[in-house]
């Protein structure tokens, strides 16, 4: 019979050093070295990738130096493997000045009390908690103002956020009190809920765990681990396959890099581990939690810095950094906070240089640390970044790494993806996915291309493109790396794949009016700081009005009426459209990152319609007293049908403006980019003329006149036409339509169907917003 092993008897030990503790438990081995991944991580040159590794033998502890380069020492003298105990003193690299160890004996724990959380109900926290406090008697108010009962110091956490309370049988509750980035009890949004034992209450980077008569809390500081689990997307019904059981664990602190040729689903595997399209089988597991059933209360804690800049040019760095923490943060936030976090960033990502200038005047690399700056504004844990060197040149790209290097070390898990090879050397690990979205390699990037047989890049992603029979995932599972560098390194028990991600609206961190607010000040801030949109705007309508001038002379007559009519609606078209007809397209990752942050699709549109509007409304006014101040209108008797001949032309030129600005919004929602905007303006303003009944004659004609209906300056120039009574000035069968005569009940029609066709527009656009939003954040 085979001998049974004999379980660990030695005590728990405290390894503490100049950055921390831990506390060392018999049953595993702790990794020391410079591997972000080891147990007990210097970073110091003198010290090993993989440097010593201490072990509990029955009742010893042993310390076994692992080849390292400068040695392990042990109370002053170099060893390769001996006992060490409670007061021993350990060095690593230099036996005088080398990163310092000691162990002690840890502390027995309270009867009663469990050192740390295994597995709480619905969740896998593996940490001890950052602190424990009995189980209050009675109601305790937790949030960011000081005189909380349980004060909770982070800026994501409104001042007055949750109440915990006691009932007199024993039980508890968690109440959300309005707070603006809501409370979660295991992974989901509650306003009022019963809290058990071993349910986690998330408060902003908190969460607490009801355990035996004590409330532990554990704050998110940063050093999280990911877990990827079997990942796999299939599209076309299960016939394509996007990603084939994609699996990989990432460490506290470790910068990983995902490489692959064209199409292996490094984008896919980006929208799967940050959420925004989840898997269709297999777990991501954020420090043990299951992100996709814990989504609502985890996507706050990640930052993704796509591949177009989130950033607005026109505005300074500061500026833009200081509205995303006015729409991030909550709204009791006061701006001195709000100004401090923003200094903190920049000086942490090295701007203070930059802070006042444009964000278009700076380089590429430059731009790239601002959208980087600008979500760490909320300390998030886990940093995505898609293509964040694509178009730099090689020193821009050096930069951009290392950047992310130092923000990995600062505590964060960075992830990016990336084409370019030319600094992978300052990450940790790196992912090769070949296609089909398959493991091709995960571990050092310097072992890569040994790996993989060839001493340059190029060589490897052209073997990628040329041996399509080649199984790189089964050479790679069936390598060593594969079990030191995932099977071994996987911590995590395998979780079942995720039950479907229902769409969750991402919540608000202010109201809708203040954040429609904000809006409305940085796009007022935004268009102020454009001096090319400026001059046009300013320029446009009265080069316009003058041309209408010319053509009405002093008086509106049989051969000048039509024509200025004619150049009014172009005009009006023309601002109108123009204004707004780049506005979505040129701000869509701007838009699809705040959205997924909190910001409401209703109040972004709102936004730029009081702008835009104001803007288009206040030109049209230029526009029709530019051309017609001082002019005979020659309206019937003088009058117009309700009001002053130049007052309704003025409102009919007014509306039109802006139902052409909402058709303008509607284009620019509906093209994927902006180089085809202008060909479509101008089509729009010939569509205007051809479709406003001033050249073809349009009533009683079949499909055409149906059609016109559609079309804005049809219903404008049928208001105008109606005011000076057209069909009276121009005889014949142009002038002669219903839409055009001197009529309340016709004027009307034609300036309701105007707001009618704003109203549709607004609702399209609205919807097209909604369909380029991840489905994750639909509702």
């Amino acid at each position: 019979m085979a001998e049974r092993p004999i379980a660990p008897t030695a005590p728990e030990l405290v390894l503490e050093t100049d950055t921390g503790s831990t506390v060392m438990s018999p049953g595993h081995d702790y990794q020391v070295g410079r591997d972000p991944l080891s147990d007990i991580v210097f970073d110091d040159a003198r010290v090993s990738w993989h440097h010593a590794v201490l072990r509990c033998d029955r009742n010893r502890w042993t310390l076994a130096d692992r080849h390292s380069t400068n040695g392990t020492y042990a109370d002053g003298h170099r060893v390769h493997d001996c006992d060490v105990r409670p007061g021993s003193e350990i060095r690593f690299g230099n036996p005088a000045d080398g990163p310092r160890a000691v162990l002690v004996s840890a502390p027995d724990p309270t009867p009663n009390r469990p050192t740390e959380v295994s597995l709480p109900k619905l969740t896998g926290t593996f940490r001890r908690p950052t602190s424990v406090r009995p189980l209050p008697a009675r109601t305790i108010r937790i949030g960011r103002a000081p005189d909380n009962d349980l004060v909770v110091d982070d800026l994501t956490v409104s001042r007055r956020h949750a109440e915990l309370r006691a009932h007199t049988d024993g039980t508890y509750e968690i109440l959300d009190v309005g707070s603006h980035n809501g409370t979660y009890l295991n992974g989901s949004p509650v306003s009022r809920a019963p809290v058990g034992s071993g349910d986690i209450i998330g408060i902003g980077h908190s969460a607490f765990c009801l355990v035996g008569d004590e409330l532990q809390e554990y704050v998110d500081t940063g050093e999280v681990s990911l877990d990827v689990q079997e990942l796999t997307v299939a599209v076309d019904h299960g016939r394509k396959v996007l990603l084939d059981h994609v699996s990989f664990p990432v460490g506290e602190k470790c910068l990983l890099a995902v490489v692959g040729p064209s199409g292996a689903g490094k984008s896919t595997l980006l929208n799967a581990l940050t959420g925004q399209r989840p898997a269709d089988r297999g777990t991501v597991l954020y420090d043990g939690r299951d992100l996709y059933r814990d989504y609502a209360e985890l996507r706050r804690r990640i930052g993704l810095v796509p591949q177009d800049d989130i950033l607005h040019p026109q505005l300074t760095v500061r500026a833009a950094l200081a509205y995303a923490a006015e729409l991030r943060f909550p709204q009791d936030t006061a701006k001195a906070e709000r100004r401090a976090r923003v200094d903190e960033v920049i000086r942490e990502l090295g701007l203070e240089q930059r802070a006042e200038q444009p964000v278009h005047s700076l380089s590429g690399g430059q731009r790239k640390r601002v959208s980087v700056a600008l979500e760490l504004l909320t300390k998030p844990s886990l940093l995505f970044l898609d293509e964040p060197t694509s178009g730099l040149d090689p020193g821009m790209d050096r930069s951009v790494m290392n950047m992310l290097r130092g923000l990995a070390d600062d505590g964060r898990t960075v992830i990016v993806v990336t084409h370019s090879v030319l600094s992978l050397n300052v990450c940790d690990r790196l992912l090769v996915l070949a296609p089909g979205g398959r493991v091709a390699y995960y571990g050092p990037p310097g072992d890569t291309l040994a790996f993989f047989g060839f001493d340059h890049w190029p060589e490897a992603f052209e073997a990628f493109e040329r041996d399509r029979q080649r199984d790189w995932a089964r050479e790679y599972r069936e390598s060593p790396f594969q079990r030191h560098y995932v099977t071994q390194a996987t911590s995590q028990p395998h979780h079942p794949g995720p039950a479907p991600l229902a769409p969750v609206s991402p919540p608000r961190p202010r109201s809708w009016g203040a954040q429609l607010a904000t809006l409305v000040r940085r796009y007022t801030a935004v268009l102020g700081a454009d001096r090319t949109f400026l001059v046009i705007m300013i320029a446009l309508p009265f080069v316009m009005g003058a041309m209408a001038r010319a053509l009405a002379g002093g008086r509106l007559a049989r051969d000048s009426a039509m024509n200025a009519l004619l150049i009014l609606c172009v005009g009006a078209v023309l601002t109108g459209a123009a204004n707004a007809v780049r506005e979505l397209v040129k701000e869509r990752a701007v838009y699809q990152r705040e959205r997924a942050v909190g910001l409401p699709r209703s109040a972004y549109l709102i936004s730029k319609v009081v702008v835009l509007g104001t803007v288009t409304v206040a030109q049209a006014v230029v526009l029709t007293l530019v051309a017609l101040l001082g002019v005979d209108l020659n309206a019937p008797g003088g009058k117009g049908v309700l009001l002053p001949p130049l007052a309704e032309l003025t409102l009919a030129v007014a509306l039109l403006g802006f139902t052409a600005m909402m058709l303008g919004l509607l284009v620019s929602a509906l093209v994927r980019k902006e180089e085809v905007t202008m060909p479509l303006l101008v089509l729009i303003a010939i569509i205007q003329v051809v479709f406003c009944g001033a050249l073809l004659r349009l009533h009683g004609v079949p499909g055409l006149e149906q059609l016109s209906w559609l079309v804005p300056s049809r219903w404008a120039l049928g208001a105008m036409a109606g005011t000076v009574g057209l069909s009276r000035l121009v005889p014949g069968t142009l002038a002669a339509d219903p839409l055009f005569r001197h009529s309340t009940g016709v004027w009307l029609l034609n300036l309701a169907m105007l707001l009618v066709l704003s109203a549709v527009y607004g609702v399209v656009v609205g919807w097209l917003l909604r369909r380029q939003e991840p489905a994750v954040m639909r509702r």
